[in-house]
């Protein structure tokens, strides 16, 4: 067994002697009668009374300016797929054990026992008030797209799901050091996005934004371009950054690319497709648990940069890396949506937290405690 990398049955005991990854903390102590009658009853009406006159002051007087609900329908888990509310409670707990650890935020898992877009929109936005954020998480695409527009549409509190926005974040970080690797200018890099998911979608529209001209992205089947017409709203969001209007399948779109970013599924990749690429080229093969291809074949076929989603390899590329970052700088300074510019701005700090990228170091680690500040920073 690999040094470090415990069995099935190893994590499994580890998460059952825990129990619980988090939990809740008291912040004032009850020591005697006039603390209750303080901070419970009678002093308790005086807050209720003077919120319920003001609503807009309740960060000041409760918990809600330092909380964020970690709200998935459990549809589409990690590598898992839709596994439901209770194969996804350990993944959301986790999540909040990050925005914890590494952010100081308090979080906590909220899992839904559906998954019609209507009910998870009323669900939300009927449990909002308590929430200073909403971080949304695993929930399939393309019903993701409208759930969060929705949310984000009707509430004065930040919402990101993070699947989209967390991976573009840090992929756009990854990739803006890769080039300087590489010795490629940003802007002119030719990219595939395999995967037309939440991610994909995600990670591509940043891309454009950053000024990246020849973006191709590709689902089950093929490029995505105007040409087609099975496309649902995100695709042809896809198929208008397709401005050199490149059609055909992966074998096609791969040639001479400089950059392949693999958000799809294992063994997607092949070594004949990393040698058609261009000289020096970048790989980040994402899926997890089992990436597009294995980093020791995308070096034989010729990659300079690889990447991967997994802690186990060099260069990985999480959204772990942001979203606590993200939601931190949010809450400290009010910011009622995360937008684009924001996202960019991010993207660019986070690179330059890595001095001298090489091509086993393209990002920063994600215990290095310049990270969540540093990203907080960019979101204003």
């Amino acid at each position: 067994m690999k040094k470090g990398k415990r069995t099935p049955k190893q994590i499994l005991a580890a998460f059952k002697e825990t129990g619980a990854r988090i939990e809740t903390k008291s912040r004032v102590k009850l020591k005697k009668l006039e603390d209750l009658s303080l901070y419970y009853t009678p002093g308790v009406g005086v807050a209720s009374e003077h919120l319920a006159a003001h609503p807009e002051e309740t960060s000041s007087y409760s918990v809600k300016k330092n909380s964020v609900a970690v709200i998935s329908d459990g549809s589409a888990v990690l590598g898992l797929g839709n596994i439901g509310p209770y194969g996804a409670l350990p993944v959301m707990e986790g999540k909040a054990l990050i925005f914890k650890e590494f952010a100081g935020i308090d979080a906590w898992p909220i899992v839904l026992n559906t998954q019609d877009p209507d009910e998870i929109v009323r669900t939300v936005l009927a449990i909002a008030p308590g929430w200073g954020g909403i971080n949304l998480e695993d929930i399939a695409s393309p019903q993701c797209f409208e759930i969060e527009r929705r949310i984000n549409d009707a509430l004065p509190i930040p919402v990101m799901h993070d699947d989209q926005h967390g991976t573009a974040i840090v992929v756009l970080a990854g990739l803006i050091n890769a080039a300087k690797v590489v010795k490629k200018p940003l802007k002119s890099l030719r990219i595939v996005v395999s995967g037309a998911g939440a991610a994909g979608h995600g990670v591509a529209m940043l891309l454009a934004a950053a000024g990246i001209v020849d973006i191709v992205a590709l689902d089950r089947k093929g490029a995505i371009h105007l040409g087609r017409t099975d496309l649902p709203p995100h695709k042809k969001e896809l198929a208008l950054i397709n401005t050199h209007k490149r059609e055909g399948d992966l074998e096609d779109v791969m040639q001479d690319a400089d950059v392949f970013i693999g958000l799809s599924g294992k063994g997607l990749l092949h070594k004949d497709h990393v040698r058609s690429m261009a000289p020096r080229s970048i790989v980040f093969a994402m899926a997890n648990p089992v990436p597009e291809i294995m980093p020791d074949e995308a070096k034989e076929a010729g990659a300079f940069v690889i990447a991967t989603g997994r802690s186990d390899f060099p260069n990985q590329i999480n959204n772990a890396l942001v979203f606590p970052g993200v939601f931190r700088g949010a809450l400290d300074r009010g910011v009622r949506r995360i937008t684009e510019p924001m996202k960019l701005k991010a993207a660019r700090a986070l690179a330059v937290l890595v001095e001298k990228p090489t091509a086993t170091k393209i990002v920063p680690d994600m215990f290095d405690k310049r990270v969540v500040p540093t990203i907080a920073k960019a979101i204003r």
